[in-house]
């Protein structure tokens, strides 16, 4: 059998398998007898990839048939600092799983995506999890936290998505809440707010957030770096969601 590996930002880990990514996808979700149900975002690896601080090899040994034939879903390689030892040129396509098991593939972008007015809101998805908002565009953003940061706090590279913040991207104190599902939109004003009267770049809205996140509040996408390279993975707009991914967009969205 054909063996995967994976790179899991929900949570973090690297993990061999014997299931390609839609199966894998589904597995992660919800179970292997249907008795878990969670969102799940990974990324497919190249097999090839070897790296000194992982076992890869010996997961792969593990990595058989159960006695009855049927594939291994999964055994996991590493928990721990993931992603910094991962370099960008093994990464392939990203998978967003719903809860019920449905994966939506995403190639990776030829170019970052242009900046948007006003301020931005970015969930950290790996190493940690968190909710910042930003005056910065992603790859400014991406810079201040890992190679060129202000502060002494630095991360080694960094997995994370923008989030849509609607009318309060420009007008935090009146814009409209409209349709926007995050919970505590009033300590999110404040923390916009204190971006412009504290001359901020950054601010942290929550340290520990929620690793789920609604995957119609995407804005541009998804990045993901380590040192100095980093990678976009661009959303598809709802229009091309509701068309050529319904069943999906309609399972994301219950």
């Amino acid at each position: 059998m054909t063996i995967y590996l994976y790179f899991s930002l929900i949570p973090e880990a690297l993990i061999v398998s014997m299931l390609p990514p839609e199966e894998f996808g589904h597995y992660l979700a919800v179970g292997s007898k249907y008795l878990t149900k969670g969102q799940a975002v990974f990324f497919e690896l190249d097999p090839e990839f070897r790296h000194p601080f992982f076992d890869i090899d010996d997961g792969i040994r593990r990595c058989v048939p159960h006695d009855d034939g049927t594939p291994k879903n999964s055994v996991y390689i590493s928990v721990y600092r993931v992603l910094e030892h991962i370099p960008i040129n093994v990464i392939g396509k990203l998978y967003l799983v719903t809860d019920y098991g449905q994966s939506l593939a995403i190639e990776r972008g030829s170019a970052m995506p242009e900046s948007s007015p006003g301020y931005y809101m970015y969930h950290d998805l790996a190493p940690i999890s968190s909710l910042v908002v930003s005056t910065l565009p992603p790859q400014n953003y991406y810079e201040s936290v890992t190679t060129k940061p202000p502060k002494l706090i630095k991360f080694p590279g960094l997995a994370f998505v923008d989030l849509e913040l609607g009318a309060l991207a420009t007008d935090p104190e009146h814009g409209a809440v409209a349709d926007l599902p995050y919970s505590g939109i009033p300590h999110i004003r404040e923390c916009l707010f204190e971006l412009e009267s504290k001359n901020k770049k950054n601010k942290l809205v929550d340290r520990l957030h929620t690793a789920e996140f609604p995957y119609r509040m995407v804005k541009s996408g998804f990045f993901i770096g380590n040192g100095p390279d980093l990678a976009f993975y661009p959303m598809p707009s709802r229009d091309e969601l509701r068309e050529e991914y319904h069943h999906w967009w309609r399972m994301a969205n219950l």
